[in-house]
């Protein structure tokens, strides 16, 4: 028996009682991952990015272990959420313009405590202000460094759009206004490299174009260290108190690492390894969070048909971004259909042992959007489901 059948028999046998569509988290997995996320990032705390888990319980789960510290969130109503929660150390990574979570922000010392916002631009602080009514606490801001490498004067660029700030001197000068504006403290400094830490570099059956995003990859790192150093000195020469210094993701934690500008890595898809992750030369993770479906069809030969599954993944659409039949191993989509609205046709040989009933798991491209379609997750420890826990859906909260 393969190690992928044993975990089917497993996953089968320890959800036997639960009618699927469900959605399952390997403990085992999920806590070797994380083992491995802290080992990469060389002693330097990693700061768990929360829209890559969508569960509180797993969240809390998380941080409890060591080298482990602190969230980055991805909406301000999630940010407060999770301050009025009890979570203490929440870094926003996107600049919001949520007036009423603003609002809240800076009337609410816990959650201003609590809470850091990202910024950009001078506009996003006239809008935090125009939204305060009233509201008196300082809010903490953190200002987000473009990674993207720029080529040929700025007519090739790889990466991202995120900020507009690219130099060390844009960085610097955004930090002057901050200090300049009373009711605002700079804290931190993010850098989010995606071409490097969100693109794998080793693509089945594509040598040549794996081995140019490697030597994309190479050469972006190298720019971008120079580049975020200088960009570090350069604010921290306006704001000496400066508490952190943010980057990397999952595929580019130990390359962050390594650098001395940076003091927290930021990871969250490596807790899960959704499908995404599966082309990286720099690690090898274990998937830990899967999706059954219910066989309801027998179509005909080699044919099976499950309930549901059209749960493509946000980014540039294309083959890439829909779940993976996974277990048992050898099916495939119908190229004429798809991953379907209420019904997807699965195709393969091993279709023909899966009777009406069995459950089909799948892998999700990428890692917390799986748990925009399911309410719960059923924690699983060995052979077991030992918990089942509530996701953002399950305690009512679509952030986004």
């Amino acid at each position: 028996m393969t190690a992928r059948a044993a975990d089917r028999a497993r996953y089968d046998r320890a959800t036997a009682a639960l009618d699927a569509p469900l959605a399952l988290v390997d403990l085992d997995a999920f806590d070797a991952n994380a083992d491995d996320l802290v080992r990469r990032a060389q002693g330097k705390p990693v700061r768990v990015a929360s829209k890559s888990v969508r569960c509180r319980a797993l969240l809390e789960r998380v941080l409890a272990r060591d080298g482990f510290q602190g969230i980055m969130s991805f909406t301000l109503a999630e940010s407060l959420w999770l301050a009025r929660s009890g979570f203490d150390d929440v870094l926003l990574a996107y600049p919001s313009a949520d007036r009423a979570g603003y609002a809240e922000l800076a009337s609410d010392p816990k959650a201003a405590a609590a809470v850091t916002v990202m910024v950009d631009d001078v506009a996003q602080l006239d809008l935090i202000d125009a939204a305060r009514q009233g509201g008196r606490e300082v809010v903490r801001v953190c200002l987000e460094l473009d990674t993207s490498l720029q080529l040929l004067g700025g007519r090739v660029r790889i990466g991202a759009r995120r900020s507009p700030l690219h130099s060390p001197a844009q960085l610097a000068e955004l930090a002057r206004s901050v200090a300049r504006r009373p009711g605002f403290r700079l804290v931190g400094i993010m850098a989010y490299e995606g071409h490097v830490a969100g693109v794998g570099d080793a693509l089945a059956g594509r040598p040549v174009r794996s081995r140019a995003i490697r030597l994309m990859q190479a050469a972006a790192r190298r720019e971008l260290a120079e580049r975020r150093g200088a960009a570090v000195r350069a604010v921290r020469a306006v704001a000496p108190e400066l508490e952190f210094v943010n980057g990397g993701g999952t595929g580019s934690v130990q390359y962050t690492a390594a650098e001395d500008a940076v003091t927290e890595i930021a990871a969250g898809s490596g807790l899960y390894v959704p499908r995404l992750f599966d082309n990286y030369t720099s690690f090898r993770g274990r998937p830990a969070a899967l999706f059954a479906l219910p066989v309801v069809r027998r179509p005909g030969v080699g044919v099976v048909t499950v309930l549901g599954g059209g749960y493509p993944a946000s980014g540039a659409a294309g083959r890439d971004r829909l779940p993976e039949p996974y277990l048992p191993e050898g099916l495939r989509y119908d190229p004429q259909e798809g991953a379907g609205e209420v019904q997807t046709p699965l195709l393969g040989s091993p279709a023909d042992d899966l009777l009406i009933g069995d459950k089909v798991w799948f892998r999700h491209a990428k890692a917390g959007e799986l748990c925009e379609r399911f309410d719960v997750l059923h924690l699983l420890e060995g052979d077991t489901v030992t918990e089942t826990v509530p996701t953002y859906r399950g305690e009512g909260h679509t952030f986004l």
